[in-house]
């Protein structure tokens, strides 16, 4: 029986007959519908596509040989529309690896860059070769080569924890750099499996959510430097070499043919212990930069399509990084859509953080559209529809949507807005009694709770932009002088302040400032409405000398240092009481049934309740946080008093009814107890002191 290519998708696999004999390999038209390389009873099915490509040719390699053993040309009724799909049959797929060659027109100005000698990565590749060993330049103008992955992993009964956005702790961290160092005490550390160790730790602390920096396949190696004698590479990955294939890299064993089963693993592992995984993706560039950068994939496919071009055939760069995708372009938006896809259905993941997310909103000569297609469909598509979508609502070209990113009331954004102002707030500085209370109450002055609820905002003093917890009140000035830019790159506005002494100091005064600095950034922070986020080792004081922009250090500048856990117990232990005291109270998280108290679901206070002083020489906030608990059938009342001045205040308390009275849980300015368990908290009278940059977080008992 003779079977034409329209009529394949009704055909059973196993009963699939080549029909042509191409370079020795029999072959026949394969699955049009379905793109990259994947596995059929008898054989491999490839498929891709290109729309302005006059020819294409299928490269079949040994396993790290330079040269192809076959290299099999598409015949022309091998293709449909734009569309390439060829079954090759007997092939063993722990036997070979897989690129292409892409013929057609070459006419820079034109955005053609078609060039019949470049080597190209599969787009929608599985898995990237060559990349496996950490610090191992692979040659890219080589071209990097694919490898087909079973998809035989057993999920088994695993169920995703579908934590609500508004009770996530989310806990952002670098797969290397967590275990890397030898502190960690992990196995295999640097590693997926190394992070897998650490479950234990992570249930400890309480975090309910990680969001790891880039797992996508990138090249570290891609602008390798030396400087001052240390090796500079491109560690934290913000530079995508693939979107579907994991890091190898991060793997703790060669995984031939089922690469990203540890990290599979590890999010079994994680859901298994009630902990969401968000991954960081980077849709905005790729690793193949401007028109002096390499051609190994989209370029060679179809520049015109997937970047945003000038006039002239330049590449924009709204992401500072030397191109930008082409979000929203048809092509690239089934792409992206695909492979969120991908990685929700294989890898089960809990949501995203799109790095640089205003690009995504961009149109195809860099103008920010009102309705972008891209989101709207990522909000909208049913396989995506309970996955957390966080926006870095900013890009590299000036283009700042804090609070008017497009949502469709799906959209959280990372408010960087509540990282200025808080920063400033706690400092001390003054004017900001305002912005500070708005930003505690979840920033319904950016956020109407109307149009985007209460889960829009996600809050954060800390990432891995930026200085560290600890760098924040140890240094005035960055010290990037390592990044070998004499000391131009990274950010110039901190908000920072050193305590007195910059950088590290053996001053007990000094120290322990440090410490009460440190603690009331997390009790605001876990005291704020919206979902708080904070960058991994800032529980125990983790240090990057000052330098706010390591993305080239692989080195103990960016290793997490786990001998400081031990040193700054108490700041684990106050960060650990922080987050169940947020779990315990969900009153501070969303708006509860009206309690009987007569409060509010949500105020604003000064040192007198009810009359809150925005002045400008303010610098006193209180916010309360009311109603009742049906879940655990209690008023739940949360009053928190923040007191970033030099000096102690009086503070008067809101009137409660009869037989109800405050509480202290935390008072970060009380040296020997500044956290209280359930049932040994203090009682309050109707005032009390509150102390020069100090915290103090009541309960109504």
């Amino acid at each position: 029986m003779t079977v034409h290519a329209t009529d394949l998708s009704l055909v059973p696999t196993d009963q699939l007959q080549p029909l042509d004999t191409i370079e020795g390999f029999q072959v026949r038209p394969g699955f049009f519908n379905t793109f990259g390389a994947t596995i059929i009873p008898g054989g491999v099915n490839f498929t891709i596509q290109s729309h302005g490509a006059t020819s294409c040719e299928l490269l079949l390699f040994h396993r790290m040989a330079e040269e192809p053993f076959a290299a099999l040309r598409f015949p022309e009724n091998y293709k449909i529309g734009f569309v390439y799909s060829m079954i090759v049959f007997g092939l063993d797929i722990e036997e070979f690896e897989y690129a292409y060659r892409l013929d057609g027109p070459y006419d820079e100005q034109k955005g053609l860059r078609f060039d019949k000698t470049k080597i190209l990565l599969d787009p929608y590749a599985r898995a990237v070769t060559g990349q496996s060993r950490w610090g191992v330049t692979n040659c890219c103008e080589h071209g990097y080569r694919a490898r087909v992955v079973r998809n035989n992993f057993d999920w088994g009964l695993e169920k995703q924890p579908q934590i609500p956005m508004e009770d996530l702790i989310i806990y952002e961290t670098h797969v290397r750099g967590f275990t890397k160092d030898t502190s960690s005490g992990v196995c295999c550390p640097g590693t997926f499996l190394g992070l897998n160790d650490k479950i234990p730790y992570l249930k400890e602390l309480g975090i309910n959510a990680v969001e790891l920096m880039p797992v996508f396949e990138f090249d570290e190696m891609r602008d390798v430097r030396v400087v001052d004698d240390h090796l500079l590479i491109d560690y934290w990955g913000y530079n995508s070499v693939c979107f579907f294939a994991p890091n190898t890299s991060y793997a703790s064993s060669i995984e031939y043919n089922r690469e990203g089963r540890e990290l599979k693993e590890l999010i079994k592992a994680l859901h298994d212990n009630g902990i969401d995984v968000i991954l960081d993706v980077v849709f905005n560039h790729t690793a193949e930069g401007n028109e002096l950068g390499p051609s190994f994939c989209f370029k060679g496919f179809d520049n015109n399509i997937y970047y945003m071009l000038t006039p002239d055939g330049y590449y924009y760069n709204f992401s500072g990084c030397g191109n930008t995708l082409n979000c929203n372009h048809p092509v690239v938006q089934q792409l992206i859509l695909d492979c969120l896809r991908y990685w929700v259905t294989d890898y089960r993941v809990d949501g995203f953080r799109f790095d640089l997310a205003s690009i995504l909103g961009r149109n195809e000569d860099g103008s920010p559209m009102n309705q972008p297609p891209l989101l709207r469909s990522l909000a909208f598509d049913p396989i995506l529809g309970t996955v957390k979508l966080i926006a870095e609502a900013w890009d590299a070209g000036g283009l700042y949507q804090v609070g008017s990113f497009p949502s469709w009331r799906r959209w959280a954004e990372w408010n960087g807005k509540y990282r200025d102002d808080m920063r400033r707030f706690l400092k001390g500085d003054g004017g900001l009694a305002e912005a500070a209370a708005q930003r505690m109450l979840g920033s319904p002055d950016l956020y109407d709770p109307a149009s985007r609820g209460l889960s829009a905002s996600v809050n954060f003093i800390t990432c891995h932009d930026g200085f560290t917890l600890n760098d924040l009140y140890s240094y005035n000035e960055k010290h990037n002088e390592a990044n070998g830019w004499n000391n131009t790159d990274g950010s110039n506005d901190n908000n920072s302040w050193n305590c007195g002494v910059e950088g590290e100091t053996d001053n007990p005064e000094v120290l322990a400032l440090r410490l009460k600095m440190m603690r009331n950034a997390c009790a605001v922070l876990m005291c704020s409405r919206g979902t708080p986020m904070f960058l991994a080792g800032d529980e125990f004081g983790d240090t990057r000398f000052g330098n706010n922009n390591p993305y080239c250090q692989d080195n103990e500048i960016s290793w997490l240092d786990w001998s400081l856990l031990e040193t700054n117990q108490e700041l684990f232990g106050f960060f650990r009481y922080m987050i169940a005291f947020r779990k315990k109270h969900r009153v501070i998280r969303k708006d509860l049934d009206a309690g009987s108290f007569g409060f509010p679901n949500t105020s604003i206070h000064g040192l007198t309740p009810w009359t809150p002083d925005t002045s400008p020489e303010s610098r006193t906030v209180c916010v309360m946080f009311a109603g009742f608990d049906a879940e655990n059938q209690k008023e739940d009342v949360v009053y928190v008093a923040v007191n970033p001045y030099w000096r102690t205040l009086e503070l008067i308390l809101p009137e409660l009814p009869e037989g109800i009275r405050w509480h202290i849980a935390v008072n970060t300015g009380d040296p020997a107890h500044t956290t209280f368990p359930e049932g040994q908290m203090p009682m309050a009278d109707g005032s009390v002191l509150l102390g020069g940059r100090s915290v103090i977080v009541f309960v109504a008992e």
